[in-house]
């Protein structure tokens, strides 16, 4: 036998090589079939050697023709069959086919039927058996394919080759209709290795088998094994098209299985089906898409309400899963596409409840609600609110007003930044006014108009949340109405702040600048006031003249009465002359001008407060503070000491305003200024005028008093004297006061030269004091002791008119009883313990006796004596006047004594001197008595 060449056998081992390294099987343009020849194998390039099917075809031809006897021979027959195999291949894969347009795979499947005759028992025939069914089914010999595969399982049950061999025969066996046999195919290759890769499509085909039985419930076993493998565990929330990892012919896999599911469940009992087969995490991951596939089923089979209650019962079964809400969206959708509008609100209505801003799937699925459920959201809320609105408008429906509310508030609770949430907050506001829910309306109007950006609604909402506030306190209670009125200035306020061009301002900040008024806030009213005055384009004039009034009112309450003086000016200059108010407004003006006067007199700017008072007779002279200002002017006057000015005044006063109650001032007023020119006989008449109208004892007394005194200044004692009795018949004085009086009364008659009066005014001033007990004071003693002096003076004139002369016993007895009275009297005044009146009174009685001892000395001689009877007579007299000279010297030596206690007056003067006289070599000299005085000093 003839050896091959080196060429030949080359030839012949790269076929051997091609052979393993490639394996062509059948259904290689499926993506199942693909995934086996997925694995590559890297073969370094050899360019040394060129390979060719037709050579070496040729060449193991030629090697079998050449060596029927060779070892390699059962090798070579082989790999005969597999060149021929790929040659089929290559020419199936060029297009090229046999006549009848079926690919030739005859010579492959000659070539293995010849090795399995040749060599039925070779360990390799069940490749060489699945190669043959391979070449037999590729070239359209399915029955004979079949019966191949039939045996290949059949007699080598271990093979590599059974699972793809069932698989195979599953597909023919379906392909014929027998679904029974198909399945059991199918489960065959289910049972081997789960990594196969015909497992997929195994189960997908025996899914369809048991389909094809009627037998759906089995069905869907496999089916949703097939998604287990390809969407069990992954994250799915995308469409199909765009899932990443599954290549184009994974995804059409799962969209027919989805298909066949869908079928079977519509079968059975649609979406009710589904939760029993759901019983694994991995078809938890794609359970939503199962209700979603069926659901589009029902929609392509015109049937809108199976397909909603599929979307919905999903979004009840796992509402916090990411897809829940698309899949409800699907439900008001079709809803709404179908003409179910009681359903679609309904739905709405569930939706937002479910997946609302603070819902719980917002807070377990933020970015799914975010993406998914936000959108719709919005819109079903404000749809829904806006569908009650329109409702509520045609029913009037307490009810349907409520319903919208609720769902105005959440659209703006859940979405508060939203570009249609100012007019969404609008349309509450208007919806609660129109329900008469005015308290509700007016913060949502505020909102509206101020809690957003400048918008289109803006003005018109911070006008109507006034009105809103005009329509409370037309039905608030008065202890509710302050609160209320607060609010509305607050919320106008604002209005005007935001919206000083609008027309509208200038009436809103007038009725804000009033209502703060009415509340006591008068700094603010004035300051809202300036805020009228200063719109541009100016406020109209009626409010105006309102702002000019608040701004004096407030100004004049806050004291700033310069201002409201101006205010009031301004105020008249915008009123009619006809106007009944211009009164009131010049009185409120006249008033102003007046409390500047005050304030000025208050701050001791006397010359200014006189200015402001008389201003107010030129501006307003018929105002009723128009006198108190005069009176009030006349006052300063007097504070200025402008007493010329003053009294012209207030005697204008008297004349112009004869029956005002300050008349009753006027007196006292005018009695100082006269007083204080020196007027003193007409500030007597004023006081005495005053003493006769006032009706308060008391200061009618003062007024008697000090009327009597200034008729003393003025020189008319009588009119002084009357006025003084007056003052003691009217009684209620004090006890001094009273006394005081009598003194005066005493002075008087003095002066006028009428003793017996004086005497019988000091008698009286000495009764009255003895007998005043507690209510003596030390004046009221001076007094008393000073009337005792005085009464004492007339009766040692009586005594000093006693003359010693025959019968001397008789003259002696008179005058020595005289002396006594005397002595007596001036006992008394001495006893009061009055310095100056004691050492009168000691002075006096010194003086007695030194006058009755030159008495006796002095006295008339009797007649008839002899000149030794009269030396002896005169001895007598002589020894009979020196005690009482003795006495004298003590006492006035007594009174002397007194200037060590600091008494120096006249009488110890007096007293000195008689002294000097008494004893001149002791005190006769003027050093000893300088002395004396150096000493008290």
């Amino acid at each position: 036998m003839r050896r091959p060449s080196h060429s030949l056998a080359l030839l012949m081992l790269l076929g051997l090589a091609a052979c393993a390294g490639k394996k062509t099987l059948p259904g290689d343009d499926q993506p199942t079939l693909k995934s086996m020849s997925g694995r590559e194998i890297t073969v370094a390039e050899d360019n040394g050697v060129k390979a060719d099917e037709n050579q070496a075809i040729a060449a193991y031809n030629e090697f079998l023709k050449a060596a029927p006897k060779a070892t390699q021979r059962a090798e070579a027959m082989r790999r005969l069959g597999d060149l021929e195999m790929d040659s089929a291949d290559n020419r199936l894969a060029a297009g090229q086919q046999t006549p009848n347009g079926t690919p030739d795979y005859k010579a492959a499947t000659a070539r293995y039927q010849e090795f399995l005759k040749t060599y039925p028992q070779d360990e390799t025939n069940d490749r060489v058996l699945y190669q043959l069914a391979r070449a037999q089914e590729q070239g359209g010999e399915l029955e004979l394919a079949l019966k191949t595969l039939d045996d290949l399982v059949a007699k080598y049950p271990k093979t590599i080759y059974r699972d793809e061999a069932q698989f195979r025969r599953g597909e023919l066996l379906f392909s014929t209709r027998d679904y029974v046999k198909a399945e059991q195919a199918y489960a065959t290759v289910l049972q081997g290795d789960s990594s196969n890769p015909f497992r997929d499509r195994a189960l997908y085909m025996q899914g369809w088998s048991l389909f094809k039985q009627g037998r759906l419930d089995d069905a869907l076993h496999p089916f949703f094994g097939v998604l287990d493998l390809k969407l069990g565990g992954r994250k799915d929330d995308g469409e199909l098209e765009t899932l990443p990892g599954l290549t184009r012919g994974d995804r059409e896999l799962v969209e027919d299985t989805f298909r066949v599911a869908s079928l079977s469940l519509e079968n059975l009992q649609g979406a009710e089906s589904i939760p029993a087969y759901m019983t694994t995490p991995e078809r938890r991951a794609y359970e939503w898409r199962v209700y979603q596939q069926l659901g589009e089923l029902y929609l392509r089979q015109d049937r809108p309400k199976d397909a909603a209650d599929t979307f919905s019962a999903f979004a009840r079964r796992d509402p916090l899963h990411g897809q829940a809400p698309l899949m409800q969206a699907r439900v008001i959708a079709i809803y709404q596409q179908n003409g179910f509008g009681t359903l679609a609100l309904d739905a709405k209505k569930e939706y937002v409840e479910r997946y609302g801003v603070d819902s719980e799937f917002s807070r377990q699925n933020s970015a799914a609600w975010q993406e998914n459920a936000q959108p719709l959201v919005k819109t079903n809320l404000a749809e829904l609110a806006q569908h009650y609105h329109s409702q509520a408008q045609k029913t009037r429906s307490t009810a349907d007003y409520q319903e919208a509310v609720k769902w105005y508030r959440s659209y703006l609770v859940s979405f508060p930044k939203d570009a249609e949430a100012p007019q969404n907050n609008f349309l509450l506001a208007e919806l609660l006014y129109e329900d008469g829910r005015f308290k509700e309306a007016a913060p949502e109007y505020e909102k509206t108009a101020y809690g957003y950006p400048l918008h289109a609604k803006s003005a018109d909402a911070g006008y109507a949340a006034l009105l809103s506030y005009a329509a409370q306190e037309k039905k608030a209670t008065p202890a509710e109405l302050p609160a209320l009125q607060k609010e509305s200035v607050e919320s106008a306020l604002r209005f005007a702040n935001a919206n000083p061009a609008d027309k509208r301002s200038g009436p809103v900040l007038t009725n804000a600048a009033e209502k703060l008024f009415a509340l006591g806030d008068q700094a603010r009213a004035a300051t809202v006031a300036q805020q009228v005055l200063a719109l541009q384009p100016p406020a109209e004039p009626a409010n105006r003249r309102v702002a000019w009034t608040v701004i004096a009112h407030s100004s004049f309450e806050r004291g700033e009465y310069e201002q409201a003086e101006k205010a009031y000016g301004e105020v008249l200059a915008l009123a009619p002359a006809n106007d009944p108010a211009r009164k009131d407004l010049v009185e409120r003006q006249a008033a102003s001008i007046y409390k500047q006067g005050e304030q000025a007199r208050s701050k001791g700017q006397l010359v200014e407060a006189v200015k402001h008072f008389t201003r107010v007779a030129a501006v307003a002279p018929q105002s009723s503070v128009a006198a108190p200002a005069q009176y009030d002017a006349a006052a300063a006057m007097i504070g200025l000491k402008d007493w010329d000015g003053a009294s012209r005044t207030l005697e204008d006063f008297r004349k112009r305003y004869p029956n005002h109650p300050l008349q009753a001032d006027v007196g006292s007023k005018l009695a100082l200024a006269y007083t204080e020119r020196g007027q003193w006989a007409l500030a007597a008449g004023e006081y005495e005028r005053f003493a006769v109208t006032n009706k308060d004892p008391a200061l009618a007394r003062d007024a008697l008093w000090q009327s009597a005194e200034m008729y003393e200044k003025a020189g008319s004692r009588a009119n002084a004297g009357k006025a003084y009795e007056r003052y003691l018949k009217q009684g209620g004085m004090s006890f001094e006061a009273s006394v005081e009086a009598r003194w005066r009364l005493a002075k008087i008659a003095k002066d006028d030269g009428n003793a017996a009066r004086e005497f019988a005014w000091m008698k009286e001033i000495y009764q009255v004091d003895q007998a005043g007990g507690a209510a003596r004071t030390n004046r009221t003693r001076y007094l008393g002791a000073t009337a005792a002096l005085a009464m004492a003076a007339p009766v040692a004139d009586n005594y000093r008119k006693v003359q010693l002369v025959e019968p001397l016993n008789v003259a002696l007895k008179n005058k020595k009883a005289r002396l006594e009275e005397s002595l007596k009297a001036y006992t008394v005044a001495a006893d009061y313990g009055v310095a100056d009146v004691t050492t009168a009174a000691t002075y006096q009685i010194a003086s007695l006796y030194q006058d009755f001892g030159k008495a006796l000395v002095n006295s008339q001689r009797p007649k008839k004596l002899s000149k030794l009877e009269l030396e002896q007579y005169n001895v007598m007299l002589e020894e009979q006047a020196y005690p009482f000279e003795e006495k004298a010297t003590e006492l006035h030596e007594l009174n002397a004594r007194r200037t060590t206690n600091g008494i120096y007056d006249q009488w110890v003067k007096s007293s000195f001197k008689a002294l000097g006289e008494i004893r001149p070599l002791r005190y006769g000299k003027s050093e000893r008595s300088e002395g004396v005085v150096d000493a008290i000093r």
